[in-house]
Order: structure tokens, then sequence, then C-alpha cells
């Protein structure tokens, strides 16, 4: 009997912009790397989930590189930022601060797979205040929220953490908070049940 081999899944998107976009190219190199039979999974989280053979997944990784894809892993790690969906343009809706925040956090290892949500104005079309961590773009500074919960009977609306802040403020911020979770958080713990464990107050964000 042929032994099948190992797949492993692989969550992918055309990078971080205004809402999730893929182009012909890019479908193409997706297409290439699938079966006739193979499904892919969107996600809310604006990812696309494929499996590929684990003696390719380098070789198929770099191909989608060359596509202009990103590659994440899945399961216990920080995902890719949710963004918005509108814009008035790159640099108003400050889309470099959220790139670069991508770049610092997302394929963290954590105890349970972190959701960071980030929207350029009030009207909120990232979902912020439904992610485990949200950011909102406020003219010039940003503010964070912690502890948002989209789904089950004890759904909640992020609170407020901190306010003002300057991009470099809120890159460390956010991996600070990472970090105490990552140290503190229980095996399989999610942030909102580490959130309520331990209080804000706890999240030492200013040591």
């Amino acid at each position: 009997m042929v032994q099948k081999e190992k797949k492993v899944k692989l969550a992918v998107n055309g990078g971080i912009s205004f809402g999730a976009k893929l182009n012909a190219k890019q479908l193409v190199v997706i297409a290439e790397h699938l079966y006739a039979d193979d499904e892919l999974d969107l996600t809310t989280f604006q990812q696309l989930y494929i499996e590929v053979p684990e003696s390719k997944l380098e070789l198929v990784k770099e191909k989608f590189k060359e596509a202009g894809l990103s590659c994440y892993p899945v399961g216990g790690f920080v995902k890719s930022l949710r963004t918005c969906n509108f814009c008035k343009g790159e640099e108003e809706e400050g889309m470099p601060v959220a790139k670069e925040l991508n770049r610092r956090i997302a394929g963290k290892t954590v105890p349970f797979t972190l959701k960071v949500a980030y929207t350029g104005c009030p009207i909120g079309c990232g979902e912020p205040m439904l992610s485990d961590i949200g950011i909102m773009k406020m003219k010039d500074h940003y503010n964070l929220y912690v502890g948002g919960k989209a789904k089950g009977k004890d759904a909640e609306v992020g609170s407020l953490l901190m306010d003002n802040l300057t991009p470099e403020e809120l890159y460390d911020t956010v991996e600070k908070i990472i970090a105490v979770y990552s140290q503190m958080g229980k095996k399989r713990e999610t942030f909102y049940k580490f959130l309520k464990r331990i209080g804000k107050i706890n999240l030492q964000v200013n040591s």
C-alpha cells in the first residue's frame, strides 16, 4: 500500500491592504497547487487555507511569494492583521502602520490562535472591537482595544486599553501584550479567557 504524503495547512492572502484581494496571477499560482478535488477554505479573517505536501512546503511558499502572496502558519499563532474594506487612501488611513505591525507580529507562537484587527477610522470596517486585539486610527494616533469576542452567547465588545498612541508606541504595546500572553497563557487558553483570568491591569504593557 502506497502511503500518502503528509500535508501541511497554509494560510494565504494577498498581503496587508484594504480588504481581501487577489489578482489573476495569484489565483493561477494557487490553482497550480490544487488537485481537481481539492478545496480552499475561506476564513473570516481574510485568509485562504490550502493544504500542500510537506516535502514541497518551502517550494510552494517561494512560488506564492513570487506572485505577491503572503503565507502564514495555521494553529497557535498570531494571525495576519485583518484590515478595513474601504479607504480614502493609503497614507490617510495609516496602512503603512498596519503593514509594519503585521510584519512584527504575524506568525508569532501563542497559546491559542490570536486575532488582531486594524481599522483606519472610527467606522470600524476591520471589526477591531470584535477581535482579541483591535486597533483604531484616530486622526494621527491610534487607540488600542483588547478582549473582543465575536462568537458565542458570551460575545463581547473589546474595551479600550490605551489611546492616543504613536505608531512606535502601538508596535511596542502590542508586542508586549503578545509576549505576556505567550508567557502566562495556559495551553489552548483563548486570549479572551486569559484576559478574564488575569485582568487588563496585569498585561504589564507599561513595564
